[in-house]
């Protein structure tokens, strides 16, 4: 019999997209609460105890409640909100974040998706404090730009309404400026990173798709590791992943521009080492879909591996 799933917060954007990638499947079978329903915890409750694997696609508070409702021990979620992402317990859901990581996954009751921005920094830095060449105590800075979506159905409406941002036609602005944006204590907690990093996110005029960028004084670090050396421990880290792929250097070198959509629509992610070797610097950028990698894509995979099925399914 095929594996019951169900999505709490099915309508919401990273629910929908979820939905959308797994509508088609004959190895699931979803469930689903009508309209009326959605609201209705004793309803929800139900649902999440009848599911083989529930996802939450909730506000922080909702998705602790969700867990709470579910009064079984078979019941397996994947949870796609900030509430578990650095709770003891839970299984952090980045496959490819180290060998044996996988299969943690695959073992777990709990899996914690990671968010879009985080996901994109982790990958970037975990090899590189994990191999020694970034030291745990260095000061990361981080900037990054998405695409509209992943600030939830407030900022889309705000975006794709006829007038604009707040009355106008606003193409790009940063914020989190207090520097206490919710993914960074997920960032430094798994990328290995001592203190926090200064994380510094934008949104521009554009539906969907991420670049996130990690520069490195090269210069000013331990043993001044050359830029091929961080492409190396990247490449090294990511060798045979499907859908992690650390683009050649000498590619990277060549490539003039980076544009946050080319992965739309995709469960990928791309990393590149741009570097000036004579002045000993180098950015590395990470560049994916943060509706596919960065949401509903990673939340798929991880539901894939946590029920045995084929990883790249629906993907």
């Amino acid at each position: 019999m095929a594996p019951t799933i169900f999505i709490d917060g099915e309508a919401g954007t990273t629910g929908l997209q979820i939905s959308e990638r797994l509508t088609s499947r004959s190895d699931i079978q979803l469930l689903h609460l009508d309209d009326a329903e959605r609201k209705d915890t004793v309803r929800r409750q139900a649902m999440l105890n009848e599911a083989d694997l529930a996802i939450l696609c909730l506000p922080d508070d909702a998705a602790r409640e969700a867990v709470s409702l579910i009064g079984n021990n078979e019941t397996k979620v994947v949870d796609a909100s900030t509430a578990h992402r650095v709770t003891p317990g839970w299984i952090y859901g980045f496959p490819e974040y180290e060998k044996g990581h996988r299969e943690k996954i695959s073992q777990a009751s709990r899996v914690a998706n990671p968010g879009c921005y985080a996901i994109c920094s982790i990958a970037a830095l975990h090899p590189l404090v994990g191999s020694g060449l970034v030291p745990a105590d260095w000061p990361a800075t981080i900037n990054a730009v998405s695409g509209y979506s992943g600030g939830g159905k407030g900022m889309i409406a705000e975006f794709e309404g006829t007038d604009g941002v707040n009355g106008a036609a606003v193409p790009f602005f940063t914020y989190g400026h207090s520097l206490s944006h919710k993914h960074v204590p997920e960032i430094t907690r798994w990328s290995g990173l001592k203190h926090t990093p200064i994380f510094v996110p934008s949104v521009a005029r554009y539906a969907q798709g991420m670049i996130v960028q990690v520069p490195l004084a090269l210069w000013a670090m331990p043993g001044e590791p050359a830029a091929k050396a961080i492409h190396q421990a990247l490449a090294d880290a990511y060798d045979g992943e499907r859908f992690v792929t650390v683009m050649p250097f000498d590619e990277a070198g060549q490539t003039p521009r980076l544009e946050p959509e080319t992965l739309n629509g995709t469960n990928e992610m791309r990393l590149y080492v741009f570097s000036n070797e004579s002045e000993g610097e180098a950015v590395v950028m990470a560049q994916v879909d943060n509706l596919g990698k960065g949401a509903a894509g990673q939340a798929v995979q991880n539901m894939n591996i946590m029920l045995g099925l084929e990883e790249s399914t629906g993907l």
